[in-house]
């Protein structure tokens, strides 16, 4: 906070002129309090993994819960270091988490099931049948999909429901008592009809007609919580919630919540490209790419969510379940060959090596070519994945090449949905790009900038995160005054004098990426034959 004595920071966090952010991220649980100017002055965070068990993707309960109070505790343990205080209050509070999954209660609050989360693909013949019922499309990840094929699949706690919600309006119920989630999370639970800002009432009804007839005592309206847009206030802190937050017993009650978003909304606020004509790329576990329609799309694609902005507007989401997650993977046996050596070297200088290194590589990466498929993916027609690299015997074999192509297959499968946008004639005015994979200056948003042929900005403060948005959309819900928008209130509050590094395409890296592209399509036979066969 540039400018803002200690003694200023002091008295704004003992006074509640902050804000508290925490977002369940795929591999890292983060808290970022904001200060009165809307930036960062304090972080924690708590990393995770999830589990893969009876063959689903998961989360246990007890780690979403031990992982929450960690990571407060390292926020809070950051504010002491830092400002020699006691975090007892914050001015607003957000939750924020994964979007999607299904999270499924029964009428005292018990989990029926385990988390099933975004990363499952198990839900092919409940999404393909509500697509075609819906006209719209349906994917896999949805929580409606999830419900309607254990309806399908016979389990029994379908009877038993009471309520359904996302991991974050899970969190958000436990601290304040409230049944809300944002709309942007909302609709990644089922759709929402933008005229009204709730779920379709055409499709709800369709849904209710095809289940009516096997006695379930509930309708999809009794499941579904309750749909909130971005500056609507959804509760506070309670006794309860206070101390599941912050066990010690230091924090006090009361504070105002937010509605509870999912990640891609967060990281839309976190990047500035929340009005229409803009969008983000986030990159982590999983990479997607949010752009704010002007209006509907002619047609209706399988590699394309409709869901909205936090403020309840159309967007087209081109969602890839396989992000840097390999990535990570080579970066770790490197590294682990380095302190072999004996030249131990810090995770960012490892990645900082690797990535610049693949600007030295040829445009095509050498014809070399890679899967970056850890799980299934939907874009291409996955049900499940199995990480790859190949190579020909005249192909160029080395590091830069060899990193090269592991950063354009991180990007491959959204490029692929991208194209539809583009072929429906979407134009973007901006596109933002945040997520680890940025973190090293000047490479992942040149390698994106190819791949989708259009300028990347990177600012500084977005590489905090989903964390620093949602707390953006805590302070939003606190102090805007009804007649100021979401995106008004982030470019002359938030953005108005951020620093922003924008990477133009270069020609050479735009015809590289493409022939990469070109082989990824045509190789796609070799994925399946291995997750057919290994």
């Amino acid at each position: 906070m540039i400018g803002t004595t200690l003694a200023e920071l002091q008295a704004a966090i003992r006074d509640g002129r902050t804000a508290l952010g925490i977002e369940f991220g795929s591999t890292r649980i983060k808290a970022v309090l904001s200060g009165p100017d809307h930036t960062p002055i304090a972080v924690g965070a708590y990393d995770w993994e999830n589990q893969f068990v009876d063959r689903v993707w998961t989360y246990s309960d007890e780690a979403i819960w031990a992982g929450l109070q960690d990571c407060y505790a390292a926020l809070a343990a950051d504010v002491s270091q830092r400002y020699d205080l006691e975090l007892e209050t914050v001015g607003a509070l957000g939750i924020s988490a994964m979007m999607h999954g299904y999270l499924a209660f029964d009428t005292d609050d018990n989990l029926l099931v385990g988390f099933r989360t975004w990363r499952n693909t198990i839900t092919e013949q409940a999404s393909a049948e509500l697509t075609g019922l819906f006209g719209h499309n349906i994917p896999q990840r949805w929580s409606i999909a999830h419900l309607y094929q254990a309806i399908l699949n016979g389990e029994e706690h379908v009877e038993q429901l009471a309520h359904l919600t996302t991991l974050a309006g899970y969190v958000h119920h436990r601290l304040t008592g409230r049944r809300v989630l944002g709309v942007g999370d909302a609709s990644g639970m089922f759709p929402i009809d933008v005229a009204t800002g709730s779920y379709d009432a055409t499709m709800t009804s369709r849904f209710n007609a095809l289940v009516g007839g096997r006695g379930f005592g509930w309708k999809l309206a009794d499941l579904l919580p309750e749909v909130l847009p971005a500056g609507a206030s959804a509760g506070s802190l309670t006794e309860d919630g206070a101390r599941l937050l912050d066990p010690s017993g230091k924090l006090r009650p009361g504070v105002g919540f937010c509605p509870p978003e999912g990640d891609a909304g967060t990281g839309m606020v976190a990047t500035n490209s929340v009005a229409k004509r803009t969008g983000n790329v986030s990159a982590g576990t999983s990479i997607f790419a949010m752009v704010v329609l002007e209006g509907p799309l002619a047609r209706q694609h399988s590699e394309l969510d409709l869901v909205t902005t936090p403020a309840g507007d159309l967007v087209a989401m081109v969602h890839c379940n396989n992000g840097a997650s390999e990535l990570n993977a080579w970066a770790g046996l490197f590294a682990e060959f380095a302190a072999a050596l004996g030249a131990e070297a810090e995770t960012a200088t490892v990645f900082e090596t690797l990535f610049n290194a693949a600007l030295a590589g040829d445009a095509d990466a050498g014809g070399l070519l890679a899967y970056n498929y850890l799980s299934g993916e939907h874009i291409t027609g996955f049900s499940e994945g199995r990480p790859l690299f190949v190579r020909t015997p005249d192909s160029s074999f080395n590091l830069a090449n060899f990193i090269r192509a592991q950063l354009f297959a991180a990007f491959a499968s959204l490029s692929i949905g991208m194209r539809v946008l583009t072929d429906e004639g979407v134009s973007l005015d901006s596109l933002y790009a945040h997520g680890g994979l940025f973190k090293t200056k000047g490479v992942g948003a040149r390698i994106l900038a190819a791949a989708l042929n259009t300028p990347v900005s990177v600012g500084e403060i977005a590489g905090e995160g989903g964390a620093w948005g949602i707390a953006l959309l805590a302070e939003y819900a606190r102090d805007h005054d009804g007649h100021t928008s979401l995106d008004q209130y982030l470019n002359t509050e938030v953005f108005a004098t951020a620093p922003l590094d924008t990477v133009q395409p270069e020609p050479d890296d735009v015809a590289g990426f493409a022939a990469f592209a070109e082989r990824f399509v045509v190789g796609l036979a070799i994925e399946r034959a291995a997750v057919e066969h290994c």
